[in-house]
């Protein structure tokens, strides 16, 4: 509290003095001039206060150019003779600045791009299916939490707050913070009794209410308000994104905020680090991107990355390609799930931002490429996708799910898109009216006809294998799998007729499972049980190996 006195203090001197007239011409009483003096140190302390502590400014000097433009000029204005031009001086000075502030964003552009330069390689590694990817729709998780509100004590006083993924204990959640449903319910609660957590890979999984004391939180008021305990902790720092709730591998929440710094002139931003908060004692601690403890995921805001991506797609050519030559220029989508992007999981657990982006001419949904961006580091890199190929973007996606379920009118959410079996192809949860989880549907996306969904992930993969098999797509497995080849007795067969093709399952002596298509092997419809067959196949690890050929002994 006693920095943003002492600078809202010398705010108001500086103020007052620019503004009183002291020459002689312009006014005769001394006394009528000390007086407002006086009377102006104390408006513009008090102003400056109250305004600086309702908004949350940084309090950098940089912060005060526009008001400086209007007191230098009506210092000028008051003024006369040499104080006019003295003071006229000084005008025409944070003039130029404040210009220069107004229009850096013409001339930084360059140098946004620099800071937001991604790394390129062509395509993600291939999904493994031993993985269950993070797949339940935040709009799902957020309905089922509402429903189990009822396990909050008071429940009246609170609300739910924001929602974010993390990595607790091996595990893939949503947390979300219960947060104070107005300002006399935080009068008479001064603290929140804790948050939710839910499974991010489990449609079925119930929420769960983890009690924990918080007292600095975004919906409290004055000094307990976290953006401005933050503040007060951290005066000059410049902060970009929401606040958001991290829980440690023992259950203890911590607030965090992403900080960093302008690219020039107040425009612009770079991350740099991340603050910490313990919102029951309110304890502080700043961490540069290097130092961020472990169990935090998400220590670059999500209105960052996208803010990067903006830079990345928009800016390769400067400003003004963006607006009018466009050379280059790859929109990012707006189809993510927190500030236009999706947190998702790769193989090793760390997190990513997931961007498509697009092209700036209307009505084309072709996908130009995709960005991951580490949450942590803030590293991304930028995948180009098979250059041969043309790959639709997200908002495509969702409209092969609405056109799908149109009569129910049922939409896709949280679009991503993976390496399934050697195709690039898009994952989406598929929500009702209300907002519940229905099915999960995948769309190759070079191939939108090749679509299937199922009540799981892992369904809607197995039917995916299927349907690639009878589109002619590729099945290569995943980025582990081997090509192998096997002899034996067949034990079990179990043929299904699915569209104009039939597939096969095969259990061999060796008790594994095989599975292959009649359209990639026409004769294996004559497979029966006792058979002696040779199979190629690829060592995904699944419960049934996909099979690239079939032979079968005394029948070929």
């Amino acid at each position: 509290m006693g920095n943003i006195i002492l600078f809202a203090l010398l705010v108001g001197l500086a103020s007052a003095l620019i503004l009183t007239p002291f020459s002689k011409g312009v006014e005769k009483d001394r006394k009528m001039t000390s007086a407002f003096l006086i009377a102006a140190i104390v408006l513009f302390t008090v102003g400056t206060f109250g305004f600086y502590y309702a908004f949350n400014l940084d309090r950098n000097l940089s912060s005060l150019w526009p008001f400086a433009i209007v007191l230098t000029f009506g210092g000028t204005f008051f003024a006369a003779g040499k104080e006019r031009m003295v003071k006229g001086i000084l005008f025409l000075a944070v003039l130029l600045v404040g210009a220069y502030f107004m229009i850096a964003f013409l001339f930084n552009a360059e140098e946004k791009y620099e800071s937001a330069k991604m790394g390129e390689k062509t395509e993600i590694s291939t999904f493994d299916e031993k993985e269950t990817p993070a797949s339940v729709p935040p709009q799902f998780a957020r309905n089922k939490m509402k429903k189990a509100f009822g396990q909050v004590p008071n429940t009246s006083y609170y609300e739910l707050g924001s929602l974010q993924i993390q990595k607790v204990i091996g595990e893939y959640v949503y947390i979300a913070p219960v947060e104070f449903s107005g300002f006399f319910k935080w009068w008479n609660g001064e603290s929140t009794p804790g948050y939710f957590t839910v499974s991010a890979t489990d449609s079925s999984a119930n929420p769960k209410f983890m009690k924990s004391k918080m007292i600095y939180t975004p919906s409290s008021y004055f000094n307990k308000n976290l953006e401005r305990h933050i503040r007060m902790q951290y005066p000059e720092s410049i902060f970009y994104g929401d606040s958001q709730l991290e829980v440690d591998d023992e259950g203890k929440p911590f607030y965090i905020r992403t900080y960093g710094e302008f690219i020039s002139a107040r425009n612009g931003f770079d991350v740099k680090g991340v603050v910490v908060v313990d919102p029951e004692s309110g304890k502080t601690k700043s961490y540069g991107l290097a130092d961020v403890p472990e169990f935090i995921d998400g220590a670059v805001s999500p209105e960052a990355v996208s803010l990067q991506n903006s830079y990345f797609g928009n800016y390769v050519h400067g400003y003004w390609n963006s607006v009018f030559g466009k050379t280059d220029v790859r929109l990012p989508s707006d189809e993510g799930t927190e500030a236009q992007v999706s947190p998702i999981f790769d193989e090793n657990g760390d997190m990513y931002y997931f961007t498509d982006f697009t092209s700036p001419k209307e009505g084309v949904d072709s996908m130009l490429g995709y960005a991951l961006t580490n949450s942590r580091t803030g590293k991304a890199t930028f995948y180009t996708g098979n250059l041969e190929e043309s790959y639709m973007d997200s908002e495509g996606a969702l409209q092969i799910i609405e056109k799908k379920f149109i009569e129910k009118k049922w939409h896709g959410e949280m679009p991503i898109i993976y390496n399934f079996y050697g195709e690039a192809s898009w994952l989406s949860g598929v929500l009702d009216s209300n907002g519940f989880l229905q099915n999960y549907f995948i769309v190759s996306a070079a191939n939108p006809e090749i679509s299937v969904y199922g009540n799981t992930p892992n369904e809607a993969l197995k039917k995916f294998k299927t349907a690639l098999q009878h589109g002619g797509g590729t099945v290569d497995g995943n980025s582990k799998a081997e090509e192998k080849q096997t002899s034996g007795t067949v034990l079990r067969v179990y043929k299904e007729k699915t569209g104009d093709y039939t597939i096969v399952s095969i259990l061999l002596d060796n008790k594994k499972n095989y599975i292959i298509s009649s359209e990639t092997n026409p004769l294996a419809i004559y497979v029966k049980e006792g058979d002696q067959v040779n199979i190629k196949y690829s060592d995904t690890g699944e419960t049934f190996l996909p099979v690239k050929e079939l032979v079968i002994q005394g029948l070929e």
